[in-house]
């Protein structure tokens, strides 16, 4: 499978706690961004993590990330987190991710998805119900722009 044409968009804002004594975004909390951005698109599609793990018993864990820092963001500034699905297969997710303001690219990364039975903490099949709305998603492009201000 390949990549759905428009990524998932998340806006965040960046806070004080998010900078180092640099005065820039601390590099760990891209992947907080990240992070988040993933959440709110699984949450576009219909599904909660929480109600995952008690329906299902299964969670998604990163198993896998790299992300390239190509310039930094600063306090107060309006960030556009996306999340696009990259692939998918039984058992795992591969997201290509970007931070971005006004367009440009701040950070790029791709991280890959298991999906874990919690009570064995094993790879686990995806449900079939969430495995085909990804597989739908997926195959006919993103879920809504995410509702927000920047």
């Amino acid at each position: 499978m390949t990549d759905s044409d428009a990524p998932f968009e998340w806006p965040v804002r960046v806070y004080y706690e998010d900078t180092d004594a640099g005065g820039v975004v601390y590099h760990a909390n891209y992947l907080k961004f990240m992070e988040r951005a993933r959440t709110e698109w699984l949450r576009a599609l219909g599904f909660e993590q929480d109600a995952l793990r008690e329906e299902y018993g299964i969670v998604f864990a990163v198993r896998r990330c790299c992300v390239d820092m190509r310039r930094p963001a600063r306090f107060n500034d309006a960030l556009t987190v996306t999340c696009r699905l990259h692939s998918l297969r039984r058992a795992s997710l591969e997201f290509h991710q970007g931070v971005e303001r006004d367009g440009e690219t701040l950070a790029s990364g791709e991280v890959g998805i298991a999906c874990v039975e919690v009570a064995r903490q094993a790879p686990a099949a995806i449900p079939g119900p969430v495995l085909e709305a990804l597989r739908r998603h997926h195959d006919h492009g993103p879920v809504a722009r995410a509702a927000g201000t920047k």
